[in-house]
């Protein structure tokens, strides 16, 4: 081989940042609207689980609470 068939590859680093560049470029962003929906569909969701799950929580502390005063 001389030198010019040579071809000497970037570091890692240098290879890891291009790849993540042209990965980003790739990526169709969500507009402005469709991310406030989807935040919005989120908090929702997590507000109704909480909910749920807060609700359970209460019903077997007095279930137990109950099953533990009948002795």
């Amino acid at each position: 081989m001389t030198k010019a068939q040579v071809i000497k590859e970037p570091n890692a680093i240098v290879r890891y940042y291009r790849e993540t560049v042209g990965e980003l470029k790739k990526v169709v962003w969500p507009t402005r609207q469709e991310a406030v929906q989807l935040t919005t569909i989120v908090l929702i969701v997590i507000v109704v689980m909480a909910t749920v799950l807060g609700s359970f929580d209460y019903l077997f502390t007095e279930l137990f609470r109950w099953l533990i005063n009948l002795r």
